[in-house]
């Protein structure tokens, strides 16, 4: 835990949460944009820690949940087919497509591998030749780089049967569509530190202003997200809106610009469906004309999707902030973990994963706003 233990230290915790208590006079809703964080909020209770007024809003910031149900139903189809070896990140392959998951796709005999580098997946590709290897590429700007860099080796080294299946969100748009969004109450951000570590926070002071909300670039311990959260009040409180960095010891205002450089270089920005949100214009990236080889879409021409989300679920509905996980009727009954209905139940950043995990079906508040059963 070396590195750690300083930023969780329950005696500087409680002092943090005194003066959020002090210096908030008036409600305020705050948005967590980053799933990880929304994990760390709810497994170390410091939304119970607020003063009453002031709550955190879960946002879309988890990249599994938001991967549009489209593409889940494309992975299936790609990876059921002859020849494929699909390879994804575990996360995935128990997100649910209109007709089964990738588990379930493994099941009847379909190749699927987890991995955890795109890389290992190009290392596949290069030992069996005679197989078309396909990597789920999902992820916010964090995951860019690495992905940018598989297709990349993959074309230096000549590896023809490597391919790309890519659902990359960006932050920012996202920031945009939300602060637009009719009858939005989202007053502060916090936003995710380690997209920001990979594309530093440039993008953020024009939203900033044009919105007058104060965005504070956070982390993910305890004492990282009560001083985001410290910071985002005092400026509430203050009429302030800035872009602050408590986040100093990974992120600068200009990020990892060979990083960057990687991205730009493979990836090209592209309008990109979320889902439970819909398409936000340029929100997205794809591979660009130089690497358009390595698509798996183009490559694969997977068409005659039908998708159809169950009735069930109101994943949607926790992923644009307008309800808490446990406010929906199938939660924790028709919809637990062994038995997601929705991506934000299986995700390890996934809001329902969250509220399941570490027990919030009685909270005093998901009691008084949920729903008669």
């Amino acid at each position: 835990m070396k590195y750690l233990t300083e930023f969780r230290n329950g005696e500087i915790a409680r002092a943090m949460a005194r003066e959020i208590h002090q210096a908030t006079t008036r409600p305020w809703k705050i948005m967590e944009v980053c799933g990880g964080q929304t994990h760390s909020i709810i497994k170390n209770g410091i939304d119970q820690m607020l003063p009453a007024g002031i709550e955190m809003i879960h946002g879309p910031g988890c990249p599994v949940c938001v991967t549009p149900l489209e593409l889940i139903d494309k992975a299936l189809a790609i990876a059921a087919q002859p020849g494929v070896i699909f390879c994804s990140f575990g996360d995935m392959l128990r997100v649910p497509g209109t007709e089964g998951d990738l588990f379930q796709v493994k099941g009847r005999g379909g190749d699927v591998r987890i991995v955890y580098s795109p890389l290992d997946a190009v290392e596949i590709a290069q030992k069996n030749p005679r197989h078309e290897v396909v990597f789920f590429g999902v992820g916010f700007e964090t995951t860019a780089p690495a992905n940018a860099m598989s297709v990349h080796l993959a074309r230096r080294r000549g590896i023809r049967n490597f391919s790309l299946l890519v659902s990359h969100v960006l932050v920012p748009p996202a920031i945009e569509a939300i602060l637009s969004a009719p009858g939005n109450q989202v007053q502060a951000f916090l936003a995710a530190g380690h997209v920001c570590s990979v594309m530093g926070y440039w993008q953020y002071p024009p939203l900033a202003e044009k919105f007058h909300v104060p965005i504070v670039v956070t982390g993910f311990e305890p004492l990282d997200l009560l001083d985001g959260i410290r910071r985002a009040v005092l400026q509430l409180e203050s009429g302030l809106h800035q872009v602050e960095n408590a986040y100093e010891r990974i992120v600068t205002f200009e990020g990892n610009r060979a990083a960057q450089q990687l991205i730009s270089q493979v990836f090209e920005v592209a309008d990109r469906a979320w889902r439970g949100i819909g398409v936000i214009p340029r929100s997205g990236w794809r591979l660009n004309a130089a690497y358009r080889d390595f698509d798996a879409e183009h490559r694969f021409h997977i068409s005659g999707i039908r998708t159809q989300e169950s009735p069930l679920c109101r994943s949607g509905d926790v992923l644009r902030g307008v309800l808490k996980p446990a406010q929906c009727p199938a939660f924790g009954k028709q919809c637990t973990p062994r038995h997601p209905l929705g991506a934000t139940m299986v995700s390890s950043e996934g809001a329902c994963a969250a509220y399941y995990n570490y027990g919030r079906f009685l909270g005093a508040e998901d009691l008084k706003t949920a729903p008669s059963r």
